[in-house]
């Protein structure tokens, strides 16, 4: 099975993609594919943005970030699927699964297109916080993307218009927000990605504080306060 030649027509032809989904065509192998494809992006990303702190960080991080995005999926997924049939949707779980995978792979090839970028910095620039918060930023700037096509096709799939329910448009939305808010705190939960100076290399560190609080101290840091 050819794994990237689903990723493929999800990039280049959306249209055709999300018919095929919206008629159920070979739903089981286009999950298959894109989980697949993905896991190799996040997995390439994951090395280079753990090699920032020994080969030992690279390895962890390779298995770490497709890990935090498909767990991620699978915590929210139910949620999504539960509450859309029970304001009227239709489309069966496989479904649901595809379109949400979607997310995910579009979110792996963006981060696989600044791999280049971050790997530059990596070797130009040795500043932890620097480092942390530019990823921090490409995370935020590919979810965003991510989650942002996910909504459309999600609208296109289930033929939302203007006789559909508000409630359905909003459940939609407020499932975005959770999603984020699950991933950022499921990628704190499972650090450390970076490593960090003067750490020991580390599975996970002890769960204290929360991901906004080590972004705003990683912000006034860079910025010069104490």
């Amino acid at each position: 099975m050819n794994y990237f030649s689903t990723l493929i027509t999800l990039l280049r032809d959306r249209p055709v993609f999300l018919e095929e989904v919206r008629n159920g065509t070979k739903l089981e192998s286009k999950i298959v594919s894109l989980i697949v494809a993905s896991s190799l992006f996040f997995a390439i990303y994951g090395a280079i943005v753990g090699a920032s702190s020994g080969w030992q960080q690279m390895l962890l991080s390779t298995v770490k970030l497709p890990a935090l995005y498909l767990l991620t999926l699978l915590i929210c997924l139910p949620t999504l699927y539960f509450f859309d049939i029970l304001f009227g949707s239709q489309a069966n779980f496989k479904q649901y699964t595809v379109l949400s995978l979607t997310t995910v792979s579009v979110i792996s090839v963006l981060l696989f297109s600044f791999a280049p970028i971050t790997l530059f910095f990596l070797i130009s620039i040795r500043d932890y916080h620097f480092f942390l918060l530019l990823n921090v930023s490409i995370f935020a700037l590919t979810g965003f993307v991510g989650v942002q096509l996910f909504y459309r096709g999600v609208k296109t799939v289930m033929k939302f218009d203007e006789k559909t329910p508000q409630i359905r448009q909003r459940l939609l939305l407020f499932w975005l927000v959770l999603y984020g808010l699950v991933g950022s705190q499921l990628g704190w939960t499972l650090r450390p990605f970076f490593g960090a100076p003067g750490e020991p290399f580390q599975l996970f560190r002890p769960i204290e504080s929360n991901f906004y609080a080590q972004v705003i101290r990683s912000l006034i840091s860079l910025l010069g306060g104490n």
